[in-house]
Order: C-alpha cells, then sequence, then structure tokens
C-alpha cells in the first residue's frame, strides 16, 4: 500500500419514488449507493438490506457535473422531475382509459397520452444532459413538450368529471408544461 486511498467501488440501485408531496425542488426518484466490499478472489456488491441507504438524486449528479451549463440548475431540475413524472402519470392515466366502460369515448385521451408520455420521458431525458448541448435542439424539445402537455391536458380536462384519473393526469400536464415554459423562457 502506498498510503493513498483506495477507490471504492458503488452499487447503485434504484429506489421507489418519493412522495411527492415532499416537493423540496429534487427530482423524486432515489437511489442507494453502497459500497462494494471484496470476497475472497472476486469483489461482490452487497444487497440492499446488508448496508444502511444513502438517497442519491439527479440533482447530486448535476451539481458535481464537470461543466457548467449556462441554464438556471433549478428550473433544469424541476423541469426534469416534472417531465418524468408526467409520463409516468399520463402512462397511467391510458392504462386506466382502457379500463373504463366507454374506451370509444376516450380514445383520442388515450393516444395523446401515450404521446404526451413518450415526448416528456425523451424531454426529461434531453434535458438532464449537460455537456455540450445544443441550445436550439433542446428549445425545440422543450417546445414539443410544452405543445403536448397542452394538448394531452386539455383532451384529459374534457373528461374529468367523470373520470377522476384524467383529473389527475390534466393536473399533471399543466405543471409539466409550465416547469418547461419557465425554463424555456430562461434560455431566451
Amino acid at each position: 500500500m502506498t498510503g493513498e486511498p483506495r477507490k471504492r467501488r458503488l452499487a447503485i440501485t434504484r429506489l421507489r419514488a418519493k412522495p411527492r408531496a415532499l416537493r423540496s425542488g429534487a427530482p423524486a426518484v432515489t437511489y442507494r449507493v453502497t459500497p462494494c466490499r471484496p470476497t475472497g478472489a472476486a469483489r461482490t456488491c452487497p444487497r440492499e438490506h446488508d448496508t444502511e441507504e444513502s438517497d442519491v438524486t439527479v440533482r447530486d449528479i448535476i451539481e458535481r457535473h464537470p461543466r457548467t451549463v449556462s441554464l438556471d440548475r433549478d428550473l433544469v431540475l424541476r423541469c426534469i422531475d416534472e417531465c418524468f413524472d408526467c409520463a409516468a402519470t399520463c402512462t397511467s392515466c391510458a392504462d386506466a382509459c382502457l379500463g373504463e366502460a366507454g374506451v370509444p369515448e376516450l380514445v383520442r385521451c388515450v393516444r395523446l397520452n401515450l404521446d404526451c408520455a413518450d415526448v416528456c420521458d425523451a424531454v426529461g431525458r434531453v434535458v438532464t444532459r449537460q455537456t455540450e448541448p445544443d441550445l436550439g435542439v433542446v428549445r425545440a424539445a422543450i417546445e414539443a413538450c410544452i405543445g403536448i402537455c397542452r394538448a394531452c391536458g386539455d383532451e384529459c380536462e374534457r373528461h374529468a368529471a367523470h373520470h377522476d384519473h384524467c383529473r389527475v393526469c390534466a393536473e399533471v400536464c399543466r405543471r409539466c408544461e409550465q416547469a418547461c415554459s419557465d425554463l424555456l423562457a430562461s434560455m431566451a
């Protein structure tokens, strides 16, 4: 040993999303980070129950990113969080629509839910990447997200009186639309 600290390998395990009520600006998905320990000749990573957990979020990665992006970090993180939340909510709403008795009246809603989920997921990933962004591409992606969130939110509002899942989905679409609009305005 040369006296230098040994680098420790880490196992990162995705945990369940935290409740949305605890909004602190950090994304809802957390991860468990556990050190890998040598065992015999091979190194192994412990299972989830073997160690204490510490929550790591995309905020932690972006704060430690070696390159700084000229965008407001809090707006970026809010946009990422809302996009991924909207993608999951729209997917769930589409599934719930398909479980309703009056599916033919909900076909457009299902279609917009699935389109919105796909766009929000893609935009969340695009905005997450911080190295050498082409702001024109990022801007176009965010504009597309604003448009689909507006369309999906409007359609879900049409069904909100009869289907509570559509009411919830419309609210989430509006939040995502607002987060994307705020980030877009900061890019001007």
